[in-house]
């Protein structure tokens, strides 16, 4: 092989003549004039339709502006005297020591904030408006993206995956009373993980390999988690110098006669505002009158042929007029961070936690930010470092606590805004953000050299193949048991089924836990706190709340939850079962289904492939469901058929199943007038 690539390589003729002539990237503005409170963005392409040049959408992408912001509401102090520890307790992200950098960051791909999305031809909606786009664009870049892609690309997308193996899943804890009194009363609160499936940690730890039970690296670092939060949380604060003295003097102070000239950190600000690059623009100190505020200003960037695959098989146009609209996924999340308890004798009876208490999403997709652990530092082994959102919990002082009785809460709201202004109205007057205020759309624009624009338009009208897919729920099927649900009576032109399934928000049978907070009332014996939320036992988060909108799960966004799997699992296409044997185990699917679809030559040749889902990512939580079931005659596939789902549920929990079918459609243009023919 080798010696024939170096007798090509002696041939080779440098040069070859230009098929174009120039190439120039245009960008247009949105329609929304910088408001973006209907959750919407709409962009037409009339601007460009006028150029006279040929318009590369494959190649296009969204410039969106994101707004993070991260404020701090009111207090409660509970227990004799410790009003003065609140006082010490705020939200301070502008110091250091209390620095909130890492607390928040996005889940994975920038184009998560995209709920739905439809695109009009001419006049003409060619992609139809289908809810959760996101999962299946999802599904879509875990399969087809190399790990080159991620390292060449993975920073201009936000695309890193989530770590499979460091998942955990906290229950509501079980508090029980100091004393008899009151009486066989359990109190519940949530750890400092968060509740439900967490997969937030942002620090490395070191778990034992001998002496305790295999939990993979459960509650360790999510790398993926880590590397996205970096791409957004640039400080201009940060001195890039880990040198603190020479020879015992300290850098900062410039002592007389020490020789050492203090020059400080670089100062960014200015220049990151002009370049839009993404970082933290505004951390403000909390006070008894001011509220605490830490906001990230993200510019991302989203390829088109990642939303739809129309794009991807779109070729050259001109005077074409599209309009695209994209629904947002604007979202609030409420949570509680609380302080540790004790009793006289100093035994901590109610751990610091992080308890969501609600989360609002117009539309009820996606929600794209994610909330740190609040791991503290402990000493190992195995040994803990603190994660990102340790500063945003009260320090309570255990041995003021343990002679008054205390606990401090902070309240929290947790917004993410496209555009540069919050579009949380409760959070009243914040910053806003200093860098894009609208979406863009750019563009490449063509100039062909003559002869090859004839040789172009020799067949003007350009067929464009692509699929567009219909989603359906298959809702509530408890564990162990069997289900047999019929999707859709007839779709044509049919290409595969995928299915990604969920711990069931609302589950036809489950335990429902008052989620309250014990604080202490004396030395002996404790009262209940009010109750701020009610978590669903199935889920382990709130009660009606879909695991994807958790801040604390990376579900929806590539993961599904972790652990789902089905047996006794099949297709049925008109009828007939799509896999010839009913599949009973997860390597079956994995191998069989699932390996190489979407992937650089379906994964048939070795050393040239792609695809981020191996067999342990599949069994742990990127349970993807998937069948090819296009392979028919020609003449069958015009015909609608009906599609139907079957298996068993072999989880732990019971399950909702969202379903996306995709199917072939075909549009022909002329390549020169943008007309559809």
């Amino acid at each position: 092989m080798s010696d024939k690539l170096v007798f090509d390589l002696a041939q080779e003729v440098e040069g070859s003549p230009n098929v174009f002539v120039r190439k120039d990237w245009l960008n247009i503005l949105d329609n929304q004039n910088q408001n973006y409170n209907n959750n919407q963005s709409i962009i037409d392409t009339s601007q460009l339709s006028n150029s006279n040049k040929y318009m590369s959408y494959r190649e296009a992408y969204l410039s969106i502006p994101f707004l993070a912001t991260l404020a701090s509401g009111s207090y409660n102090a509970f227990g004799t005297g410790i009003a003065a520890q609140a006082q010490t307790n705020f939200f301070t992200p502008a110091t250091a020591g209390t620095s909130a950098d890492f607390s928040i960051g996005l889940k994975n791909w920038f184009g998560q904030i995209i709920h739905s999305f439809t695109l009009d031809y001419n006049g003409t909606t060619i992609v139809q408006q289908t809810p959760y786009i996101n999962m299946w664009n999802s599904f879509k870049l875990m399969t087809s993206l190399s790990l080159d892609d991620i390292n060449t690309q993975g920073a201009t997308i936000g695309f890193y995956p989530d770590d499979a193996t460091a998942w955990q899943f906290v229950q509501p804890i079980a508090i029980l009373p100091i004393t008899a009194t009151p009486a066989n009363t359990l109190a519940y609160t949530s750890s400092f993980q968060g509740q439900g499936v967490c997969n937030n940690s942002n620090a490395d730890a070191f778990f034992p390999v001998s002496g305790a039970f295999n939990n993979f690296n459960s509650g360790d670092g999510n790398l993926g988690f880590l590397n996205r939060q970096q791409l957004i949380n640039f400080d201009t604060d940060g001195i890039l110098n880990n040198y603190t003295t020479i020879s015992g003097i300290p850098l900062t102070t410039g002592a007389a006669g020490s020789g050492i000239t203090t020059y400080g950190s670089l100062v960014f600000t200015d220049a990151t505002r002009q370049i839009w690059k993404s970082y933290i623009t505004s951390k403000i100190n909390q006070t008894s009158t001011v509220t605490g505020v830490l906001q990230h200003s993200i510019v991302a960037t989203v390829y088109l042929k990642h939303i739809h695959s129309f794009f991807n098989m779109c070729p050259l146009l001109k005077g074409v007029f599209m309009k695209m609209t994209m629904n947002l996924n604007n979202t609030t999340t409420t949570f509680v961070a609380s302080g540790a308890s004790a009793t006289s004798t100093g035994t901590v009876i109610v751990p610091r936690s992080i308890i969501c208490t609600s989360v609002a999403n117009p539309l009820g997709g996606v929600n794209p930010l994610m909330l740190a652990s609040g791991q503290i530092a402990v000493a190992g082994p195995p040994a803990f470092l603190a994660n990102g959102a340790s500063s945003l919990i009260p320090q309570t002082n255990l041995a003021a606590a343990a002679t008054a009785g205390a606990r401090i809460d902070l309240q929290y709201r947790m917004n993410i805004s496209v555009g540069a202004s919050c579009l949380d109205p409760s959070l009243g007057i914040v910053p806003q953000g200093s860098l894009s205020k609208s979406v863009y759309l750019y563009i490449p624009a063509y100039t062909f050299n003559p002869v090859f624009e004839q040789a172009y338009l020799s067949s003007p009208v350009k067929q464009i193949k692509y699929t567009d897919v219909y989603q359906y729920q298959v809702l509530n099927i408890s564990s162990g048991s069997t289900f047999n649900n019929l999707l859709t009576n007839g779709i044509a032109n049919v290409k595969s089924v995928l299915i990604l399934p969920f711990y069931s928000a609302n589950p036809s049978s489950s335990t429902l836990f008052p989620l309250v907070v014990p604080y202490i009332t004396n030395t002996t014996d404790y009262a209940l706190g009010s109750t701020v939320a009610t978590v669903n036992g199935n889920t382990g988060f709130l009660n009606g709340t879909p695991v994807w909108q958790s801040p604390f799960d990376p579900a929806g966004t590539g993961p599904t939850s972790p652990m789902c799997w089905l047996t006794n699992f099949n297709i049925q296409v008109s009828g007939q079962n799509a896999i010839y044997n009913t599949e009973r185990y997860n390597f079956e699917q994995f191998n069989n289904q699932l390996f190489g679809q979407n992937s650089v030559n379906g994964g048939l040749t070795d050393g040239l492939t792609s695809g981020q889902i191996d067999r342990q990512k599949f069994d742990m939580c990127y349970s993807y469901y998937y069948v090819n079931v296009e392979r028919m005659l020609p003449v069958e596939m015009s015909v609608p058929k009906s599609i139907q789902v079957l298996g068993q549920n072999l989880s732990g929990r019971s399950l909702d199943l969202y379903c996306f079918i995709e199917y072939q459609v075909e549009v022909s243009i002329d390549a020169l007038t943008g007309a559809r023919v």
